[in-house]
Protein backbone atom coordinates (compact mmCIF):
# COMPACT_ATOMS: atom_id res chain seq x y z
CA UNK A 1 0.00 0.00 0.00
CA UNK A 2 1.15 3.54 -0.65
CA UNK A 3 0.95 6.07 2.14
CA UNK A 4 1.66 9.81 1.86
CA UNK A 5 4.84 10.77 3.64
CA UNK A 6 5.83 14.34 4.35
CA UNK A 7 9.48 14.73 3.36
CA UNK A 8 10.71 18.29 3.22
CA UNK A 9 7.28 19.39 2.09
CA UNK A 10 7.70 17.48 -1.16
CA UNK A 11 4.66 15.29 -1.97
CA UNK A 12 6.62 13.08 -4.38
CA UNK A 13 8.05 11.00 -1.55
CA UNK A 14 6.00 8.17 -0.12
CA UNK A 15 6.65 5.19 2.09
CA UNK A 16 5.95 1.75 0.75
CA UNK A 17 4.94 -0.52 3.63
CA UNK A 18 4.96 -4.26 3.85
CA UNK A 19 2.77 -5.78 6.54
CA UNK A 20 3.26 -4.95 9.36
CA UNK A 21 6.50 -3.03 10.06
CA UNK A 22 9.00 -2.78 7.19
CA UNK A 23 9.20 0.49 5.24
CA UNK A 24 11.34 1.81 2.39
CA UNK A 25 11.28 5.22 0.74
CA UNK A 26 10.63 5.41 -2.99
CA UNK A 27 10.57 8.38 -5.35
CA UNK A 28 7.12 8.52 -6.90
CA UNK A 29 7.06 10.24 -10.30
CA UNK A 30 4.45 12.96 -10.64
CA UNK A 31 2.39 13.75 -13.72
CA UNK A 32 0.26 16.77 -14.60
CA UNK A 33 -2.52 15.69 -16.99
CA UNK A 34 -3.71 18.58 -19.17
CA UNK A 35 -6.87 17.91 -21.21
CA UNK A 36 -10.21 19.65 -21.54
CA UNK A 37 -12.16 16.37 -21.61
CA UNK A 38 -12.97 15.13 -18.09
CA UNK A 39 -13.27 11.47 -19.15
CA UNK A 40 -9.80 11.53 -20.75
CA UNK A 41 -8.28 13.13 -17.64
CA UNK A 42 -9.95 10.48 -15.48
CA UNK A 43 -8.77 7.63 -17.74
CA UNK A 44 -5.17 8.86 -17.71
CA UNK A 45 -5.24 9.66 -13.98
CA UNK A 46 -6.69 6.27 -13.02
CA UNK A 47 -4.18 4.28 -15.04
CA UNK A 48 -1.21 6.29 -13.79
CA UNK A 49 -2.33 6.10 -10.17
CA UNK A 50 -2.70 2.31 -10.48
CA UNK A 51 0.98 2.29 -11.50
CA UNK A 52 1.96 4.40 -8.49
CA UNK A 53 2.26 7.86 -10.05
CA UNK A 54 1.19 11.04 -8.27
CA UNK A 55 -1.29 12.76 -10.60
CA UNK A 56 -2.70 16.27 -10.82
CA UNK A 57 -5.00 17.67 -13.49
CA UNK A 58 -5.47 20.88 -15.46
CA UNK A 59 -8.34 21.59 -17.87
CA UNK A 60 -6.37 23.66 -20.39
CA UNK A 61 -3.08 25.39 -21.10
CA UNK A 62 -3.85 28.40 -18.92
CA UNK A 63 -4.56 26.23 -15.88
CA UNK A 64 -1.44 24.19 -16.68
CA UNK A 65 0.77 27.28 -16.71
CA UNK A 66 -0.88 28.64 -13.56
CA UNK A 67 -0.08 25.34 -11.84
CA UNK A 68 3.48 25.19 -13.17
CA UNK A 69 4.33 28.69 -11.99
CA UNK A 70 2.72 28.31 -8.57
CA UNK A 71 4.65 27.48 -5.41
CA UNK A 72 3.99 23.75 -5.82
CA UNK A 73 6.83 21.42 -6.81
CA UNK A 74 7.05 20.87 -10.56
CA UNK A 75 5.75 17.57 -11.91
CA UNK A 76 8.17 15.16 -13.56
CA UNK A 77 5.98 14.73 -16.65
CA UNK A 78 3.19 16.71 -18.31
CA UNK A 79 0.70 15.08 -20.66
CA UNK A 80 -0.99 17.64 -22.87
CA UNK A 81 -3.70 17.64 -25.52
CA UNK A 82 -3.37 19.93 -28.56
CA UNK A 83 -6.99 21.02 -29.00
CA UNK A 84 -8.09 22.87 -25.86
CA UNK A 85 -9.91 26.14 -25.14
CA UNK A 86 -8.12 29.32 -24.00
CA UNK A 87 -4.60 28.04 -24.72
CA UNK A 88 -3.92 25.03 -26.93
CA UNK A 89 -1.32 22.36 -26.29
CA UNK A 90 1.29 23.61 -28.74
CA UNK A 91 1.22 27.11 -27.25
CA UNK A 92 1.37 25.56 -23.78
CA UNK A 93 4.44 23.50 -24.74
CA UNK A 94 6.08 26.60 -26.26
CA UNK A 95 5.50 28.53 -23.03
CA UNK A 96 6.92 25.69 -20.93
CA UNK A 97 10.00 25.34 -23.14
CA UNK A 98 10.58 29.12 -23.18
CA UNK A 99 10.83 29.45 -19.41
CA UNK A 100 14.05 28.22 -17.76
CA UNK A 101 12.10 26.92 -14.74
CA UNK A 102 10.11 24.49 -16.91
CA UNK A 103 12.24 24.11 -20.04
CA UNK A 104 13.37 20.60 -19.13
CA UNK A 105 9.99 19.20 -18.02
CA UNK A 106 9.16 15.95 -19.80
CA UNK A 107 6.16 16.42 -22.11
CA UNK A 108 3.99 13.74 -23.70
CA UNK A 109 1.46 15.01 -26.26
CA UNK A 110 -1.81 13.02 -26.08
CA UNK A 111 -4.10 14.13 -28.89
CA UNK A 112 -6.47 13.21 -31.72
CA UNK A 113 -4.26 15.19 -34.11
CA UNK A 114 -2.45 12.40 -35.96
CA UNK A 115 -1.34 13.78 -39.32
CA UNK A 116 2.38 13.88 -40.15
CA UNK A 117 2.26 17.69 -39.96
CA UNK A 118 0.83 17.48 -36.42
CA UNK A 119 3.61 15.14 -35.33
CA UNK A 120 6.19 17.48 -36.85
CA UNK A 121 4.69 20.53 -35.08
CA UNK A 122 4.82 18.64 -31.78
CA UNK A 123 8.41 17.65 -32.39
CA UNK A 124 9.39 21.24 -33.25
CA UNK A 125 7.61 22.49 -30.13
CA UNK A 126 9.86 20.23 -28.06
CA UNK A 127 7.72 17.32 -26.88
CA UNK A 128 9.37 14.12 -25.68
CA UNK A 129 6.71 11.68 -26.96
CA UNK A 130 3.49 11.71 -28.99
CA UNK A 131 0.46 9.46 -28.40
CA UNK A 132 -2.67 9.65 -30.52
CA UNK A 133 -6.24 9.23 -29.27
CA UNK A 134 -7.85 6.82 -28.99
CA UNK A 135 -5.01 5.15 -27.11
CA UNK A 136 -4.45 1.98 -25.16
CA UNK A 137 -4.02 3.14 -21.53
CA UNK A 138 -1.26 0.57 -20.95
CA UNK A 139 0.62 1.96 -23.96
CA UNK A 140 0.35 5.53 -22.64
CA UNK A 141 1.58 4.46 -19.19
CA UNK A 142 4.52 2.65 -20.83
CA UNK A 143 5.42 5.77 -22.87
CA UNK A 144 5.31 7.95 -19.76
CA UNK A 145 7.47 5.44 -17.85
CA UNK A 146 9.90 5.23 -20.77
CA UNK A 147 10.46 8.99 -21.03
CA UNK A 148 10.77 9.26 -17.25
CA UNK A 149 13.23 6.35 -17.01
CA UNK A 150 15.27 7.65 -19.96
CA UNK A 151 15.74 10.94 -18.10
CA UNK A 152 16.25 9.53 -14.63
CA UNK A 153 18.03 6.29 -15.48
CA UNK A 154 15.88 4.13 -13.29
CA UNK A 155 13.03 1.68 -13.55
CA UNK A 156 9.68 2.58 -12.00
Amino acid sequence: MLYPLSYGGHPQYRAMRAYPTTATVDLVPSVLVVDDTPSIRLLIRTNLEIEGFDVEEAVDGIECLDRMFSDKPLPDVVTVDIVMPRLDGLATVAALRADPRTASILIVMVTTQSQAADLERGKKAGIDAYVTKPFDPDHLVRIIKDVYEARHGQSH
